[in-house]
């Protein structure tokens, strides 16, 4: 399954980051997602697959030109 997701989007994980927070920003697209938690501001690396298990919702950015 791919899930179609670009950079700025905010997206709703699974299962909550250490800090607590559910919610994280796309910062990079490629073989892995970088993301930045909206709490702490931590960024991490998941490879897209383990990505695409963990999403929960995706929020586009509200000035998407596409």
């Amino acid at each position: 399954m791919f899930i179609d997701v670009r950079v700025g989007d905010q997206v709703t994980m699974r299962k909550k980051h250490p800090c607590g927070g559910f919610d994280w920003e796309v910062v990079r697209i490629g073989a892995d997602i970088g993301l930045v938690c909206n709490t702490c501001q931590r960024k991490v690396m998941l490879p897209r697959g383990t990505f695409n298990k963990r999403v929960k919702k995706i929020h586009p950015r509200p000035n998407s030109e596409e």
